[in-house]
């Protein structure tokens, strides 16, 4: 960070020794679950993998090498609403940098963003570069469990817009996923003065009520999407109704918690149903570990029941974010939505038909979101 600013407090990942010999113990302690016979995913993750997953996180995952990761960054904490903050806060060589917010989901935490930091803050020289801000959503990681109700997506994007001006950034832009895109979305609808341009790669929009022709790829991709939304939306119901009484597991079993966070990495990328194809066991277990050190599986499972009862909601209304904005379409991406649905909805500048990736690009594709990133807020002229 550029000087001091009052309020911000320098801040590194570390763990206490005690902690991770506690999190061994209780992997060793684990009573897993029996196996049907057939272990196709069906079921959910197969005992066999969660087994071998334990063995590897309680024999040889070495959390070490995460905190040497993320401490490379800047990190400072904060507080925003009465709530504490954590971010990233990477700054670029370049004089004309331009501030860019990258909002992460669930069960995503700042980890994510490893990849792509620094290739954003240190482009080409003849590629658009930027200050990088990457805040622990409130309720997440590294912000800690938040202590007050009301934290839905509308409430953040206020303590974003908050945190963006107490940095300094009268101006910025904005890259989302999962909850990132929308709490971007709602922030743009909030400010959209400051909001130089949203990029996102989840894309929730909902029908318009005058539909435009859709194409045959996009009613085969949205057949596609129906048959997902039938398997993959359990999740979703439970954390948006009753995530209290879900916590009570995940934040008492590691290997439950491991288990339901993997699950998500392996249906919503782009691996074939082979998580290990996209995702190193180290890669999965850095982010299930931050949540675990940190004790938030429950206060960031309450954002879906917040959400649930956030009225009015962006989709279900006829508002329009009147700020320029990028999709970037990952073929393995939950939602894939008509371009016209979208264009009913944002001032759509840039559409980017991926060719990988899932849900997780900055770990999936990290070069692929850079690049779209770079280009688009270049032809905006950052």
């Amino acid at each position: 960070m550029s000087g001091h600013i009052d309020g911000f407090r320098p801040f590194r990942v570390e763990a206490a020794a005690s902690d991770l010999e506690d999190l061994k113990a209780r992997l060793a302690a684990t009573r897993f679950p029996d196996q049907l016979e057939s272990s196709d995913g069906r079921f959910g993750l197969s005992t066999e993998y969660v087994r071998d997953l334990c063995a590897y996180w309680r024999e040889q995952f070495d959390w070490s090498t995460v905190e040497t990761t993320l401490n490379q960054f800047d990190q400072y904490l904060t507080s925003v609403d009465g709530e504490n903050l954590h971010l990233i806060h990477h700054r670029s060589p370049r004089e004309d940098a331009t501030p860019l917010l990258m909002l992460h989901g669930w069960p995503g935490t700042v980890y994510e963003w490893h990849k792509v930091i620094e290739p954003l803050a240190s482009p080409p020289a003849n590629q658009a570069a930027f200050h990088v801000v990457c805040p622990s959503l409130p309720g997440f990681a590294w912000s800690g469990p938040t202590t007050s109700l009301g934290w839905d997506v509308r409430r953040m994007a206020r303590a974003f817009l908050d945190l963006m001006e107490q940095l300094g950034y009268e101006r910025f832009a904005i890259q989302g996923t999962d909850w990132g895109s929308m709490i971007g979305t709602e922030m743009a609808l909030a400010d959209p003065a400051r909001v130089l341009g949203l990029h996102l790669n989840l894309v929730l929009v909902r029908r318009p009520l005058r539909e435009s022709p859709v194409t045959s790829t996009e009613r085969a991709a949205m057949k596609r999407e129906e048959a997902w939304l039938a398997e993959e939306m359990g999740y979703d119901l439970i954390q948006s109704t009753k995530p209290q009484t879900l916590g009570h597991a995940l934040n008492d079993s590691p290997a439950g918690l491991a288990a339901w966070i993997v699950e998500k990495y392996q249906n919503w990328s782009d691996c074939e149903g082979n998580v290990e194809r996209r995702f190193s066991k180290h890669e999965l277990l850095a982010t299930v570990t931050a949540y675990w050190l940190t004790g938030t599986i429950t206060s960031s499972m309450r954002l879906y029941r917040e959400y649930s009862s956030m009225r009015p909601r962006f989709g279900y209304d006829q508002a329009f974010v009147n700020v320029p904005t990028a999709c970037a379409m990952f073929p393995r991406e939950m939602y894939h939505p008509p371009r016209s649905w979208v264009d009913a909805r944002y001032d759509v500048r840039r559409w980017t038909e991926m060719a990988a990736g899932g849900h997780f690009p900055a770990l999936e594709e990290p070069g692929l979101l850079v690049e779209d990133v770079r280009a688009f807020f270049g032809e905006l002229g950052y």
